[in-house]
């Protein structure tokens, strides 16, 4: 699989609006029983998409009376470990998986979880599969060359992949003049800071979009746990460069548009441009499930699991998200890519 927005460009100076409006709620399809299930449904995982889930389960019974649910929403890290053990039939994420969150399901059944995404990351409240800005002093050719190096490959979902993803040194950007800046900015080193990585084993959204997956980081990177301070050093650093969600943003930065390759179009940070997915670093919620597929029959899924995803992504369920407020709802094309998964 190639790695979806590398290499990603940068825009120091105006940039070009986003892309044409998402399409509404009316494009989508409408929530029809194709058949009456009962039973209960067990959910694991993020706390956050409580209020989503919610607002599903209520809308779903007003289809499905005979469906229960029982939730135990404690965070992300927790979803997984529910599906492995057999007591949650749903696992809510706020993220993809890491790669080695894959194999607790696969050992237990030769299947991986099938992952369907249920709503687009926030724009700017945190902690919602909120939408990532690269940031610069307000002062002041690609991501990858100024937050990687060097590397054999990188992971993509479970798979070491090279094709793309493998360069040397020579590819990185260390140096704003490198970027075609003049002047006092063309021998300043790039100064690099970011959030604390995800070791052992984690590969975080920005390394997947941004650096194909792999885990080698520029050596002078510095590591901020508290976002908050991040931006507040950044602000006092006309050389430097930082990404974190738009909640953290200071008056003494500001956010960068990207491309997906540097002839653009330059996409900006704005909620429009989140909601209709054109910006390159927004994010997406997840809820995954296990598949069952006894010995030599197709994969199946279970009635009810598959009846509530059903209305999670009609139209429905998608005004659900809307009325939640901080999530987005998906676009029609992402809808209908998530309800084959479903078939």
């Amino acid at each position: 699989m190639k790695t979806l927005l590398r290499p990603l460009a940068w825009a120091a100076l105006a940039c070009v609006a986003g892309a044409a409006c998402a399409q509404g709620l009316s494009s989508l399809p409408e929530y029809r029983p194709e058949t009456k299930v009962s039973g209960v449904i067990r959910s694991w995982g993020s706390d956050h998409m409580a209020t989503l889930m919610k607002y599903w389960q209520e809308g779903f019974r007003s289809y499905q009376p005979n469906v229960w649910f029982q939730d135990s929403l404690k965070g992300t890290a927790s979803a997984q470990f529910g599906l492995h053990v057999n007591v949650a039939d749903l696992a809510l994420s706020g993220r993809e998986l890491f790669p080695y969150e894959y194999y607790g399901i696969y050992r237990r059944s030769q299947l991986y979880p099938v992952e369907i995404a249920v709503a687009t990351g926030s724009f700017d409240v945190r902690s919602k599969s909120t939408a990532l800005g690269v940031f610069v002093h307000k002062d002041m050719k690609q991501l990858d060359g100024i937050y990687g190096d060097q590397r054999t490959g990188g992971w993509q979902k479970i798979e070491w992949v090279e094709k793309g993803v493998a360069r040397s040194a020579n590819e990185n950007i260390r140096t704003w003049g490198q970027l075609g800046l003049t002047g006092e900015w063309a021998n300043q080193p790039i100064r690099v800071y970011g959030p604390p990585g995800l070791y052992p084993g984690g590969v975080s959204f920005f390394q997947t979009r941004v650096m194909g997956g792999a885990d080698t980081w520029n050596e002078s990177l510095q590591e901020f746990d508290d976002r908050k301070l991040m931006m507040e050093a950044l602000g006092n650093d006309r050389y430097g460069i930082a990404y974190a969600a738009l909640a953290y943003k200071t008056a003494r930065v500001r956010s960068l548009a990207l491309a997906d390759n540097p002839e653009g179009p330059f996409v900006e940070l704005t909620r429009m441009n989140v909601a209709n997915r054109s910006y390159p670093l927004t994010r997406t919620a997840y809820i995954y499930f296990a598949p069952d597929r006894p010995t030599g029959d197709p994969l199946k899924v279970d009635p009810k699991i598959r009846e509530f995803l059903r209305y999670i992504l009609s139209r429905q369920g998608q005004q659900d998200v809307g009325r939640e407020g901080d999530y987005l709802p998906l676009t029609p094309e992402l809808i209908r890519e998530q309800l084959k998964k479903l078939e």
